[in-house]
């Protein structure tokens, strides 16, 4: 049995994995990248399980070395091209023998090698093809780093200001300045960055990684490079590098590490210059499975059900980057099947997904929300997503799908689940068309998960006690204090908070009579809805965030 074949088989057996995930993740395999290494790079295997079944397969022992201290004597013996060639890493010495950390214990010609350049035996031990990337990153400092590329340009002789198109493009062509964007580029995906922001001011031009919802800076470029550095952007997401004025939108494809990446980029003029900003989608993430959201065993039982239902209308709501495609994503992927006609509307496309027909808007050419859903009503759709619901025409036909068999998905920018009853209606949408198609209705935010590498039990402040109002209560708080893993931030990742409201024959019969959205949530309050706030509490409860991160996303609601 090959490696792949006893993993799956283990992995299932143990039931360590949905069948589902560990076939999405088969999807991904690539010459580039093994199932183990899918498994563990989209973090749906724990590394100490990975390494468990290979060392039973293997024979050979494991370790884990997100948990390893390199020995500075034996990293040195090793240089970092050598162990970038051969993706291992040193680990200690036992006499003449050096124990070395690699991913393909087979491989004869790398040990040989190793032997002949150290002088020393080589004896392997397993470790995951990624953790030693990010060992010889930590030993050995990134190759090529952001600081060390800018201290290379400002060496170098250069104009202070760049106005010809002529020149923008020679200088945006320069060595350093590919180099360096593409730094800027693959550190923020090394990083978990989902947007990179280049913020131009009066003498510098700033640099930030959106990572887990917070804005961290990570270079201060010197001013005169900054029409090198944006014209460079410009030429990969095919902008006007001459037009400064009015802001433009453009996309880059590239490779990164051999895995693609799309990325949405946007330019602003500003009285420094022209702001840029990029949304990074990774074209080869494995989805959520509902599973996997952060929903309560209550609130996942309820929206399997909504989900099953053969028509009708579910709403998910919040702000900008709370999380809502990732939601509707998780419950296609829950439904997905041959025997269904499965279309979307999307602005932009986040992810592709197989036996799914996905297309993107596109308002210059008249492709609008409108205009595909009642073009999709024309391809026999059983399930219909749309990506958001922004006029009265959009909310028409997807009430008129809902309440002629089609199941429709959908999202609105609402503060609360009953607040997308009034948005609805607000559009001129008619009360009792609401009631009847209406399944129920999401509200969601994002709040950042504490780091498990420095997670500590500490006592909140009288006034967090106050404001999440638990003062008879024998919890524990914890918090993270800050470490390499986490940026000293504290938190890793991030998880969603729900409130789920579903629409009830009594509050079918409050929407129809025209109840206001308090009333409303009162009722749904009272047939146990849970709200944000208290799921908040709950996950505060669990060790999974913070006070201060539920505070913070349900402080005005």
């Amino acid at each position: 049995m090959d490696i792949n074949n006893f993993l799956k088989d283990s992995l299932l057996e143990q039931n360590l994995v949905a069948t589902d995930k560990l076939e999405k993740a088969e999807q991904m395999v690539s010459t580039e990248k093994s199932l183990v290494d899918i498994l563990y790079e989209q973090q749906i295997v724990e590394e100490d399980v990975l390494l468990d079944i290979l060392t039973k397969y293997s024979g050979i022992v494991g370790v884990n070395l997100h948990f390893y201290t390199p020995d500075a004597e034996v990293v040195e013996l090793m240089t970092m091209n050598l162990c970038q060639k051969y993706q291992v890493f040193p680990l200690f010495k036992i006499k003449n023998t050096l124990m070395m950390a690699t991913a393909n214990p087979s491989d004869v010609h790398a040990m040989d090698e190793i032997r002949v350049k150290t002088g020393y035996g080589v004896e392997p031990i397993l470790a995951l093809r990624r953790a030693i990337d990010d060992a010889i990153n930590k030993a050995y400092g990134v190759k090529d780093s952001v600081s060390d590329v800018i201290e290379t340009i400002e060496d170098e002789e250069a104009a202070n200001k760049l106005d010809a198109p002529a020149e923008l493009i020679e200088a945006a062509s320069d060595e350093p300045i590919v180099k360096l964007v593409n730094l800027f580029i693959s550190h923020a995906i090394r990083d978990r960055a989902s947007d990179i922001h280049i913020n131009p001011e009066e003498e510098i031009l700033r640099v930030r990684y959106r990572i887990d919802g917070a804005l961290q800076e990570v270079a201060q470029p010197a001013k005169r490079l900054q029409p090198a550095i944006i014209s460079r952007l410009k030429i990969l997401a095919n902008l006007d590098i001459a037009e400064r004025r009015m802001p433009q939108d453009g996309r880059i494809d590239m490779k990164i590490d051999n895995q693609p990446v799309d990325i949405r980029l946007s330019t602003f003029p500003t009285v420094h210059g022209e702001n840029i900003v990029m949304r990074i989608l990774k074209k080869g993430s494995v989805l959520m499975g509902l599973e996997d959201l952060g929903l309560s065993k209550k609130g996942l039982e309820q929206f399997s059900v909504w989900i099953k239902r053969p028509y009708g209308i579910i709403l998910t709501s919040g702000p900008t980057g709370s999380g809502k495609t990732t939601t509707l994503y998780a419950a296609l992927g829950r439904i997905n099947s041959v025997d269904r006609n499965i279309m979307t509307l999307e602005d932009p496309v986040e992810y592709q997904m197989p036996l799914i027909r996905q297309s993107q808007i596109n308002t210059r050419t008249g492709f609008t929300f409108p205009h595909g859903l009642r073009c999709v009503m024309r391809q026999d759709p059983d399930i219909i997503l749309v990506g958001e619901i922004r006029d009265l025409e959009t909310a028409n036909i997807a009430v008129q799908a809902g309440m002629t068999g089609h199941l429709v998905f959908t999202t609105l920018h609402t503060n609360d689940a009953p607040a997308c009853i009034s948005r609805f209606t607000e559009m001129g949408v008619e009360h009792f068309l609401v009631a009847s198609t209406l399944v129920g209705a999401i509200a969601q935010r994002l709040v950042r998960v504490i780091c498990p590498d420095c997670k500590e039990e500490y006592t909140p402040s009288k006034e967090i006690i106050e404001e999440l109002r638990l003062f008879h209560t024998d919890m524990k708080y914890y918090r993270g204090k800050g470490c390499q893993q986490c940026r000293n931030t504290g938190y890793h990742g991030r998880i969603a908070i729900f409130e789920l409201m579903e629409v009830s024959a009594r509050l079918q019969e409050a929407i129809t009579h025209k109840e206001t959205h308090l009333e409303i949530r009162k009722i749904a309050l009272k047939e146990g809805m849970l709200s944000l706030r208290d799921d908040g509490v709950d996950k505060i409860k669990a060790g999974i965030t913070t006070p201060d991160e539920v505070i913070k996303a349900t402080k005005y609601l």
